[in-house]
């Protein structure tokens, strides 16, 4: 037998107050963004360094077509993350338009180049390292207290979501960076992912006594497979051994600090996004996804256009849709969105131990 449609009316009419208050819940949610070029919207603008995206053809999809900072040729993932929740995109910490009542949104304090090192990317010169990102955290709080008080800070803070982001630039920009670079003679591989491993611990739990309390901690991508080490590394296009075994190792040790750190506190803090897989995905099957190439950047020179920086001197492909690598580090925006996907409705093999979906409805019982 079949509903009245008075039953089905109220049931929609249910459906859309859940979803309203639903919404309600999550636009009042503070984010916030640590980490390096994946997730930087546009810090180094400020900064006297040559890690730099503020130069066409960078943004030439955003909304505004002009470059942001963002290493991208649209959104970032922290932007798509912002839509999914509702939410206005955050501005980078050091821009002078974060004041009033935007700190209410969050804030990205995240910085191309950067690694959970400080020794990582000093070739870039001036960048915001990671420690220096968590005092920032600090001082953002100072200011968030003097517009709503203590409590109130406290209060947005531990409800907040958190996004980190890093570790690759510990191998590309450090390990790997040259022959026999300093690190690499230092350590062994097996012995200088336990070394990172054991730093990142120390970052993720200064995080913790800074009062977040909700955090993604997205793993390293296929890092052999960038277009950029396909042109220094690979001879018939398939990933560099080396850096894909970096990944495999660094990955999985890094689920089990997170599994560790939230047996200790007694509850799911920190979650992990299985960025290698949700990557590895599009870049072993591009076709499934419409794609035409996850080897080919759309912007740069050389192989796969893989070499040097994405600059207005670059190839540049009519339609980033159908490129994976935007340039030859970073996904394009419709790589972001699939990450983004994973990360909101995503099974176990890509969240660990829950996705966002399911965090923003145990949190909007709560």
């Amino acid at each position: 037998m079949g509903s009245s449609p008075i039953v089905v009316s109220f049931l929609i009419l249910s459906f859309l107050v859940t979803l309203s208050s639903f919404a309600g819940e999550t636009e009042a949610r503070a984010f916030f963004v640590f980490g390096d070029s994946l997730v930087d919207n546009g810090n180094n603008n400020y900064l006297a360094t040559t890690a730099r995206a503020d130069a066409y053809p960078y943004g030439i999809d955003y909304p505004t077509r002009r470059p942001t900072g963002r290493f991208s040729n649209g959104l970032n993932i922290p932007d798509i993350i912002s839509e999914q929740i509702g939410s206005e995109p955050t501005l980078p910490y050091l821009s002078p338009e974060l004041t009033g009542e935007k700190l209410l949104v969050g804030a990205n304090f995240a910085s191309a180049g950067i690694g959970i090192l400080n020794d990582t990317g000093i070739q870039f010169l001036n960048i915001i390292r990671i420690y220096k990102q968590l005092e920032y955290f600090q001082q953002y709080q100072a200011r968030l207290s003097a517009l709503i008080g203590a409590e109130g800070a406290q209060e947005l803070v531990n409800q907040a979501l958190v996004l980190i982001t890093l570790g690759g630039n510990d191998f590309v920009n450090n390990y790997y960076l040259v022959p026999f670079s300093a690190r690499s003679r230092q350590f062994a591989l097996p012995d200088y992912v336990v070394f990172l491993i054991s730093e990142y611990r120390k970052v993720l739990e200064r995080l913790y006594e800074l009062g977040a309390r909700r955090v993604l901690v997205t793993g390293t991508g296929p890092l052999g497979c960038v277009p950029a080490e396909l042109a220094m590394r690979s001879r018939n296009g398939e990933c560099a051994v080396e850096l894909q075994r970096a990944a495999a190792l660094f990955n999985p040790q890094l689920v089990n600090l997170i599994n560790g750190l939230n047996s200790e506190i007694g509850s799911d803090i920190f979650v992990a996004a299985n960025a290698l897989q949700m990557n590895m995905d599009f870049v072993s099957n591009p076709q499934a996804y419409g794609f035409v190439t996850s080897k080919i950047a759309c912007c740069g020179q050389g192989p796969y256009n893989g070499i040097g920086l994405c600059t207005v001197a670059s190839n540049l492909c009519p339609n980033r849709d159908l490129y994976a690598f935007w340039d030859p580090f970073h996904p394009s925006e419709k790589a972001n969105r699939i990450i983004v996907q994973q990360i909101f409705t995503g099974s176990n093999k890509y969240m660990n131990p829950m996705n966002l979906s399911t965090i923003m409805a145990l949190d909007s019982r709560t």
